[in-house]
């Protein structure tokens, strides 16, 4: 059997470990593995490279990013292309596509599944947001860099008798803030499920003043909106691809703080080293255990499935599953979080 596969979409710790599984594992039952470069993009303009179970492949484990790099592609170009991305895995000779990614990559190669080309998707994101599976590859890691940063926070928020707020992604949901906060003590958790009130925001923090403590620790999750009516923000932008533009709403929250509380605060935007860097052991045992049963899945003919993790095992779900909604962080669980704020 000759597999093909591909990174899409935004970069993540753990992508080359997955690679890497799908090559050892194909080289295994005698297979060969082709690489599509820069995502989508790469596979509509035939750009592939051969992957061979060698000595590079086999280093690529612990190194972030993805050697295959990746990219984004409009969903009109993707869609008018598929005759297109049909010829060019047929002059490859695939029999098997393994496209990496997250929500949207995943609908894209449920796109390919609808239109009569074998599947098996491997799921990533460092926002945990996939449905169908407990955790993705590149959680662990963000919320590792994030917890680092906020652990670093602490001390200088209570050498200067500050308010710290640290801005982490979650575009639409709010796993990274919800477990780098808790995990670094954070006074309050500001998540894009739970619309937050700022008035009750500077009365965590007040009430920390008050009983004697000096510094409060706010961890926001980029998408993180105010409730109706308690704080303005300006209309979000969409880029060209459907997604909104985020603002700086961590400095607007350290302003407003500010203002209300007569305290010094500053507010850190951890941004994209969250997603650079060494993936964790967790990420590349979770990545590679993907990769090996995505790639024993087409060698079976068990196609147009998503490869999850449920509880200890890794099982095949449906696409449907996968990319229907979006996996939010559930009431009980902002519940916890809340009995440790202030």
């Amino acid at each position: 059997m000759r597999i093909a596969t591909l990174t899409s979409g935004g970069d993540c710790p753990g992508l080359n470990a997955v690679i890497r599984g799908i090559v050892r594992t194909a080289a295994e039952y005698g297979s060969t593995v082709v690489g599509f470069e820069d995502g989508w993009q790469g596979l509509l303009e035939d750009r592939r490279v051969q992957l061979y179970d060698d000595d590079f492949i086999d280093r690529i484990l612990s190194r972030g990013g993805t050697i295959l790099g990746t990219g984004r592609l409009h969903p009109d170009d993707f869609k008018a292309g598929i005759e297109q991305i049909k010829a060019n895995l047929e002059d490859a000779g695939i029999d098997c596509l393994i496209p990496i990614g997250g929500e949207g990559t995943l609908k894209g190669a449920k796109f390919l599944a609808d239109n009569g080309i074998p599947v098996v998707g491997v799921p990533k994101t460092i926002d945990n947001d996939v449905n169908g599976t407990d955790y993705t590859f590149g959680f662990d890691t963000a919320v590792a860099v994030a917890t680092d940063a906020i652990d670093r926070l602490h001390t200088t928020a209570e050498s200067h008798d500050r308010v710290m707020i640290v801005e982490v992604m979650g575009r639409h949901v709010g796993w990274i803030a919800l477990h780098a906060g808790m995990a670094s003590g954070a006074h309050d958790i500001l998540i894009p499920e739970h619309p937050f009130d700022i008035e009750e925001v500077c009365k965590k923090m007040a009430r920390r003043f008050q009983l004697g403590e000096k510094y409060g620790i706010i961890v926001v999750a980029e998408g993180a909106l105010p409730k109706e009516g308690t704080l303005e923000i300006a209309d979000r932008e969409v880029d060209q691809f459907g997604h909104e533009k985020f603002q700086d709403i961590s400095g607007l929250i350290a302003k407003e703080i500010e203002n209300r509380l007569d305290t010094e605060v500053r507010s850190t935007v951890l941004g994209h080293i969250q997603r650079g860097g060494t993936p964790t052991a967790f990420d590349r045992v979770l990545a590679t255990r993907f990769a090996v049963n995505a790639t024993k899945a087409c060698l079976r003919g068990d196609f147009n499935k998503v490869v999850a993790l449920k509880g200890q095992e890794i099982e095949l779900i449906d696409f449907e599953e996968a990319v229907g909604t979006l996996k939010e962080v559930p009431d009980y669980r902002y519940a916890t979080a809340q009995n440790l704020f202030g």
